[in-house]
């Protein structure tokens, strides 16, 4: 008999979609299950049959594992596959489907619980030999013990949530003075995320490269190791740009790597997909970081370059088939590239953003991959991770994978909310990376000055196509094409284009020709509109021709250049009011969320850039700030509160 036959994805998203695609081609029959926020998501429409298992929250959804049970139970479903994140490495929901007599795709519960904590993987693996960094696992967890250990260890340092993953509840400590405020708010977020406070320190290393391998086991004692992947291009300790082979490790390091991996499996007798992450220094030496119990993100790339489908391999395990290959029959062929399309605004911090998805058109070309959950036109709330999907590229160098992967982040449509794209685009870009010159600092110490992680005031060309499109609207509501519907055809137009609280004049003549004459500041430019479907905008300027992609409702308009997504909005015939400056003492919500924690109260003395709120949104916490010096007059939220994008949440005089 079969061991199992209808799979139920406890998950949402780009995994979900991912599991799906693999169970179907194996004929296995499949359930999703979603929240109120996922109601019409993909991985709902994809799936054979889905379930309602609460409200948005993941506390009240897809951490509820008595729902999620009851899910399988009603729709006969015998296997359970988590995916990552949520439920996927929780030994409690391990076990709860082993009680149920359902199959749990996934490792051992004691597996999970072991390698899940930080603190005891740690001590598991220097008792099995594995290279570990120089920190403190302990079990006291007061903040007298913590501070005396971080002493011990040296500044500077990390601290990271001993349940922890994905960088929440992980902070740098330069010095000893922040140590206790950084304690606090570790644990605060750790709690949150993973219900746990536990905390552990480590030496901070400088510079290194984070460097992961591969590990797959089965019921029948085999266990053997993928290949690598270098994932040390990261924004605030999250990866988002990984790759296989890691381009500077020898063959040498690589068997040292994978055989300490090897051990690190063994300790715990590990059965199905998982992960050993290391951190690899300048010297040569690696150390144990985590292990990963499940499958990871980045698995696309390990995919591409030996032709496996690891989520086959999960499916055949749980089922109780040996693995396929013993170790000298893995072979590795080229190289793959992935990066993680993020709804965040990396000029404001990385803030995730929250709103509608206006258009999404990636484009896709043979040796690239998506992987994604994105429906146009649905609604990116704030209760979920921020990751919309990954663009994967294969090659047979490097070179090759990283230059096709260049043109499908730069050609990819995404219009509706900020993005990280523009941000991918300059790091694969970048000189240092394209010859593998890199760590895990590369972003904070050789990519500060970049276009993406600044506020960057639109291009004169973007506010040119901008106005053309806008006249073109108004001409079209008339009927008339690009001249004729004006009574003073001589007269040229003035725009306001503005983004933000910034607005620019633009000034536009339409000649006989279909060619528009925009100045802008000092520029003078020539337009020619030579094809407009609602979607696409063909135009010529110089002689070049250029498609551009946008969307264009009512005075707002999302419009795709060179410079990424850029989100403008046409204030002609909006009354002109005093606007905000950066100095404002009006406080309010950067994106939709929860408050956390409210710092002061009526009448408190605050200075500009002191945190005064925490908001909670998409698994992280962000402290706001005060913009000016001076006393608060009005707190209008308590914690706990959700609130929504632009809401006014106290004010300062």
């Amino acid at each position: 008999m079969p061991r199992f036959s209808k799979i139920l994805i406890a998950n949402r998203g780009e995994i979900a979609c991912r599991i799906l695609r693999t169970a179907h081609a194996l004929g296995y029959r499949t359930v999703a299950v979603f929240s109120d926020a996922d109601a019409q998501a993909l991985h709902v429409q994809q799936a054979d049959e889905a379930v309602h298992i609460g409200p948005a929250p993941v506390q009240q959804s897809y951490l509820n594992i008595a729902a999620i049970l009851d899910a399988a139970r009603r729709t006969g479903a015998d296997a359970i596959h988590p995916g990552y994140g949520f439920l996927s490495e929780n030994a409690e929901f391990a076990r709860a489907c082993e009680a149920a007599a359902i199959t749990f795709i996934g490792p051992s519960s004691a597996a999970i619980e072991l390698m899940g904590s930080k603190r005891l993987s740690k001590l598991a693996m220097l008792e099995a030999g594995v290279p570990c960094i120089a920190g403190y696992q302990g079990a006291a967890q007061d903040d007298a013990t913590l501070a005396r250990e971080a002493a011990r260890i040296g500044y500077p340092l990390m601290i990271k949530a001993s349940a922890g993953g994905g960088g929440r509840g992980m902070r740098l400590v330069q010095h000893a003075n922040d140590l206790v405020a950084q304690l606090h708010t570790a644990r605060s977020e750790a709690l949150n995320a993973f219900a746990s406070a536990e905390l552990i320190l480590e030496q901070a290393l400088l510079e290194p490269r984070h460097v992961e391998v591969q590990l797959f086991g089965d019921h029948h004692g085999q266990l053997i190791y993928l290949g690598e992947r270098d994932c040390s291009i990261q924004r605030r300790h999250q990866k988002i740009i990984e790759e296989a082979p890691c381009p500077v490790l020898t063959d040498t390091l690589r068997q040292a790597m994978g055989e300490a991996a090897l051990k690190a499996g063994r300790a715990v007798d590990y059965v199905g997909a998982g992960t050993v992450e290391f951190l690899l220094d300048k010297q040569g030496r690696f150390y144990f970081l985590e292990m990963n119990t499940r499958l990871q993100v980045e698995h696309p790339v390990t995919e591409m370059t030996t032709g496996l489908d690891l989520v086959a391999w999960q499916l055949q395990v749980a089922a109780g088939w040996p693995l396929p290959l013993r170790q000298e029959q893995v072979a590795c062929h080229g190289h793959a590239m992935e990066v993680r399309l993020y709804a965040e605004d990396p000029a404001q911090g990385f803030m995730p953003q929250t709103g509608r998805v206006l258009r999404w058109e990636p484009a896709l070309q043979p040796g690239v991959r998506l992987d994604h959950g994105v429906v146009e036109g649905q609604v990116i709330s704030p209760f979920y991770d921020p990751m919309l999907g990954k663009l994967i590229a294969h090659g047979a160098t490097r070179e090759e994978a990283r230059r096709k992967l260049l043109r499908a982040v730069q050609d990819c449509v995404l219009l509706g909310l900020a993005s990280n794209q523009r941000l991918l685009a300059e790091l694969l870009a970048h000189p240092d990376f394209a010859s593998g010159q890199f760590s895990t600092g590369f972003i904070a110490q050789q990519f500060a000055d970049a276009p993406s992680l600044h506020p960057q005031p639109p291009q004169a060309y973007v506010l040119a196509i901008a106005a053309a499109l806008f006249y073109q609207r108004s001409a079209s509501a008339h009927a008339t094409g690009l001249q004729g519907w004006r009574n003073h055809q001589g007269t040229a137009l003035t725009y306001r284009i503005g983004q933000g609280e910034q607005q620019w004049p633009v000034e536009l003549s339409a000649r006989g020709d279909q060619t528009l004459c925009i100045g802008v500041g000092e520029q003078l430019i020539d337009l020619k509109l030579l094809h407009d479907d609602g979607r696409w905008l063909l135009l010529e300027r110089d002689g070049v021709r250029r498609r551009h992609a946008y969307h264009l409702a009512g005075d707002e308009l999302w419009l795709l250049t060179g410079q990424g997504a850029v989100h403008l909005h046409d204030y002609t015939h909006a009354p002109v009011a005093a606007q905000a400056g950066v100095a404002s003492g009006v406080l309010g919500a950067p994106m939709d969320g929860a408050i956390v924690q409210v710092l002061v109260e009526v009448g408190s003395r605050v200075h500009a850039g002191q945190p005064l709120l925490v908001l909670e949104a998409m698994k992280m916490e962000h402290p706001l700030k005060a913009g000016i010096d001076g006393v608060v007059t009005r707190v209008q939220v308590s914690p706990g509160d959700q609130v929504k994008n632009r809401q006014v949440l106290l004010e300062v005089e």
